[in-house]
């Protein structure tokens, strides 16, 4: 026997309409609770659970109908706070009854957009993204073609946004900083945000990964001119700065003052605890996930929300620098 027919076949709509004696587009407007009593919707859902039918989304987008699934796009889930959110986002999305289909970009531009077009071709009744590259031409078409919100940066309308106000979180912390008197700082970034240019203040590219910031971080602290405090733009870099100064053998604060970006749930919780931005995790993705519930089901405009930030000083910045 061929493994083709030992495969159980799967049953289809026409197997369900011959169980229950309704045509193939009777048995459709049951599945979907249209135009049918309840007693024969009820009878035509008993019947498809008996012999295994399952409706095929993929097919139903093609008629014209929802797949019930939202992708999104993770800028790069080396980032903790890409994964906290994504974690948010499905179980906001299941209050307007869809799932996610998860992607990772790894922090490349071009394959978030591959991704996002993949996702597109694949009927997902919309997208949500954590852009690395929000200024690409390439995501024009994207967002037109498919109901679409922004998280972090803005893309092209019609996309909707969720954008956080980076540069008042900038301000907070190293007003913090200088108040505490550091003179000298390194701010490690992934390259989505840019700081504002300050005297004293030396940014430094990296990835997404803590292993990228223990990377950066200890180039920069390990010389002459090292920096007082480290203010890392997301908290995954700043883990990555405390694991520098464990091999540097640097104490913090009391060497090095360290900060973050995203106040993930794990940073009260390092020793010492980390002083970091929080931007209320949980209320960005339900402002995501109805935003974009509102594009798909009425054809709404998506707008625009902007999250304020909230400074958490920690004991990782409590130490004034040692001279």
């Amino acid at each position: 026997m061929t493994q083709t027919t030992a495969r159980r076949k799967r049953a289809t709509l026409r197997d369900v309409a011959d169980a229950t004696g309704l045509s193939p587009a009777g048995v459709s407007y049951a599945l979907r609770g249209q135009r049918v009593s309840a007693a024969t919707e009820a009878r035509v859902r008993a019947a498809a659970a008996r012999i295994g039918f399952r409706s095929d989304p993929i097919a139903r987008a093609l008629r014209g109908g929802a797949t019930g699934l939202v992708g999104m796009i993770g800028g790069s889930l080396d980032d903790f706070w890409h994964q906290e959110f994504a974690s948010e986002l499905q179980r906001s999305l299941r209050r307007y009854g869809r799932h996610m289909l998860l992607a990772d970009a790894g922090g490349d531009p071009a394959a978030e957009i591959a991704l996002a077009e993949s996702l597109s071709d694949q009927r997902v009744d919309g997208l949500v993204a954590l852009p690395v590259a929000s200024d690409s031409d390439a995501w024009l078409p994207i967002v037109r073609a498919v109901p679409t919100v922004a998280v972090g940066a803005a893309l092209p309308a019609p996309a909707g946004a969720v954008r956080f106000a980076a540069e008042a979180g900038f301000e907070l912390v190293l007003d913090h900083l200088r108040e505490a008197g550091h003179s000298r700082i390194l701010v490690l970034s992934m390259g989505t945000h840019r700081p504002p240019r300050r005297a004293g203040v030396r940014t430094v590219r990296c990835g997404f990964a803590p292993a990228d910031g223990r990377a950066a971080a200890l180039r920069a602290l390990d010389r002459g001119d090292a920096p007082t405090a480290v203010f890392a733009l997301s908290d995954a870099l700043a883990y990555g700065a405390y694991m520098a100064c464990a091999d540097l053998g640097l104490d913090i604060p009391g060497d090095v003052a360290v900060a973050g970006f995203d106040d993930h749930p794990l940073s009260p919780l390092v020793a010492p605890p980390l002083t970091s931005v929080s931007w209320d995790t949980a209320a960005a993705a339900a402002a995501a996930a109805e935003m974009l519930a509102g594009a798909i089901d009425d054809g709404t405009s998506a707008g625009e929300v902007v999250v304020p930030p909230r400074l958490r000083p920690r004991r990782s910045t409590a130490a004034q620098p040692r001279a």
